[in-house]
């Protein structure tokens, strides 16, 4: 009889430690952090590849911008038209046209072209210039006097273009009745090619 009680202990100790082997603790898994954090995280520590963008002699002035229209067979097509003016504050001097489907294309052509119409002006003591000169541009009449100690006196879109040219005490009168900017700026331009030293 104990031989047979024996036996059944064993037989049920055996049969309790398979279940025991098949299911052994497992380790509690971490919970992740959210992959959107993981991607911030690496972003914000990512560092450009290409090389800072070396910055230009020449300082910019926008005369206008504005939004322009050319009728199509299917309808009207937009562009955008940027006037500006580009000068190192040292004699030289140039205005700029471009037209583009959007505003920074335009302002990128407007800045090539100003490049290329790159005038030099010659520049007495203080900033001031030599003589008198006066020039017209399509309805623009524009005349430049020297004005010792009185500093840039000047309006439109004429005094960016004499700013930027590096010229001071200076007094600029729009004759005309013109408000283009564009054609102000040209015809200030064209004056300050009159300049002899």
């Amino acid at each position: 009889m104990a031989d047979t009680d024996e036996k059944e202990v064993v037989a049920a100790e055996d049969a309790k430690a398979p279940e025991t082997a098949a299911s052994p603790e497992t380790p509690r898994e971490e919970p992740k952090e959210p992959r959107a954090r993981e991607r911030r995280g690496r972003s914000a520590r990512r560092t450009s590849a290409r090389p800072p963008r070396a910055r230009s002699e020449f300082d910019q002035r926008l005369i206008a911008i504005r939004r322009v229209a050319r009728v199509m067979a299917g309808g009207r097509r937009f562009s955008f038209s940027a006037a500006l003016i580009i000068g190192n504050r040292k004699g030289k001097v140039g205005v700029g046209l471009g037209k583009a489907g959007d505003t920074t294309q335009a302002i990128e052509k407007a800045v090539r072209d100003a490049k290329k119409n790159l005038i030099t002006v010659e520049l007495g003591e203080g900033g001031m210039i030599a003589h008198d000169v006066s020039a017209k541009s399509a309805a623009s009449l524009v005349s430049i006097m020297p004005a010792p100690g009185r500093g840039l006196v000047a309006g439109s879109s004429v005094r960016p273009v004499l700013e930027l040219a590096g010229i001071s005490n200076t007094v600029a009168k729009i004759h005309s009745g013109s408000k283009n900017g564009l054609n102000n700026a040209r015809a200030a331009i064209e004056a300050l090619k009159k300049l002899k030293a």
